[in-house]
């Protein structure tokens, strides 16, 4: 009598992802932490400045073929209502840690609602807020943040840091407004930027790869490195020839029929510029590609155990750079908003930053694309937040709202991340045998 034995799956000879590997329980420390935090801080807002009054949540826009009604809610009793829900929840994030169950997905999701509806109903009392507004605009806000948390996010899986994210977005604004004005298309902008982004990769692997330079470092030297040159070719040369070389055509909005007009959610995902439609198709091609193809089980294996992968044949090198060169494409890509979307021309120093908010988001997304968008998204929501509510007249001080994203992007990463493991070899240069 013969017995059979139950085998593993077939992963090609290289050992399987752990993001996709089944999750153990967890305790989940940091998150009951960072919920009692945050309900406190509400609460302490709530009594610190108690409103009277009721808060309008405008869920349509007049010119919307379905108008839906608005919602008044009284400002007071909604926020502590909220405050309620936010103690509940934590009380079972801590039931949870303390009996040792893993700490489901819902609980920071309806946090974040309860807690947001609750902050909103306090900020806006007597006032407006036009929900679409706010939730379209952080998308496309969030266009430049998810472009550079997928290159990131591919980089780091093939085992090469990507600090010089910020460089690859600052130099495809410049790229995408020089090309964009001298061709009179905003798409060979958004091409030009794609190269860009491609050869600020090509020189971090050349140093990271090739040479074995420490990666940190060379991608902080290529941020800096790329600062400096487009602030000098904006001085010398952009602002000279303004007309000329600085003037691009922008991508308009273009409303897609009939998924435009779902209330709600069309004004939001499917009134926007191509440059949005384009990352949503990015978005699914790097998810797919990474879990469901050879080529993606290749990318992870050099990055977990590069050893392991050239044993079975793998050019790991060669790899490295092919992705991390697609990586930059991408990261580039997310620089041509700046000065194809948001203004028509380049300016100094525009990213602000993002770049590292972008990196943060790879990070806070636990080196996941779906999951760096959703972290990228969130990062977005803050900063549209903050012009919100200045345009409303928010009693928040100007001075915390100018801090709101930095503050969220710190506090997500430090409070929110929980346990989370880097590709084994990231950040390791592989030297063949």
């Amino acid at each position: 009598m013969s017995t059979v034995t139950p085998t593993a799956p077939d992963t090609g000879g290289l050992a399987p992802d752990p993001a996709v590997a089944p999750a153990r329980p967890s305790g989940g420390r940091k998150l009951p932490v960072a919920l009692g935090v945050l309900t406190l801080l509400l609460a302490a807002i709530l009594l610190g400045s108690p409103h009277s009054g009721d808060t309008t949540f405008q869920l349509a826009a007049d010119s919307d073929f379905v108008t839906l009604p608005d919602i008044v809610v009284p400002s007071g009793p909604t926020a502590w209502v909220m405050v309620v829900i936010c103690l509940a929840l934590t009380a079972e994030s801590i039931r949870r840690l303390l009996t040792h169950l893993r700490q489901p997905g819902w609980i920071p999701i309806g946090f974040a609602i309860a807690w947001m509806t609750g902050f909103l109903s306090w900020a806006a009392v007597d006032g407006r807020l036009l929900v679409v507004s706010l939730l379209g605009g952080a998308v496309a806000l969030a266009v430049p943040l998810v472009f550079g948390a997928l290159g990131g996010v591919l980089g780091e899986r093939a085992g090469v840091v990507n600090i010089a994210i910020e460089g690859q977005l600052l130099l495809g604004a410049f790229a995408a407004a020089v090309a964009a004005s001298t061709t009179g298309s905003p798409w060979a902008g958004l091409v030009a930027a794609a190269v860009a982004g491609a050869l600020v990769a090509l020189v971090l692997g050349l140093f990271a790869i090739t040479y074995f330079v420490d990666q940190v470092i060379v991608g902080v030297v290529l941020n800096v490195l790329v600062l400096g040159l487009t602030n000098f070719l904006f001085r010398q040369v952009l602002t000279p020839n303004a007309e000329t070389l600085n003037n691009p055509d922008r991508f308009q909005r273009l409303p897609i029929p009939i998924l435009g007009d779902i209330p709600l959610i069309g004004p939001i995902l499917f009134r926007q510029t191509p440059l949005v439609y384009l990352l949503y198709i990015v978005v699914a091609v790097v998810a797919y590609a990474l879990y469901r193809t050879r080529w993606g089980l290749r990318v992870r294996s050099v990055g977990e155990h590069p050893k392991a992968a050239d044993t079975v044949g793998i050019k790991v090198n060669r790899t490295r750079y092919r992705t991390i060169l697609l990586a930059g494409a991408i990261a580039g890509m997310g620089g041509a908003y700046y000065s194809l979307v948001s203004v028509s021309q380049f300016n100094r120093e525009m990213t602000g930053g993002a770049g590292f908010i972008a990196l943060a988001a790879v990070i806070f997304g636990k080196w996941d694309p779906i999951r760096a968008t959703l972290a990228a998204l969130l990062f977005g929501f803050a900063t549209n937040l903050q012009g919100v509510l200045s345009a409303i007249g928010s009693p928040v001080p100007s001075q915390f709202m100018l801090m709101l994203p930095y503050l969220v992007t710190i506090f997500a990463v430090a409070g929110l991340v929980g346990r989370s493991r880097p590709p084994a070899a990231d950040g390791v240069p592989y030297r063949p045998q």
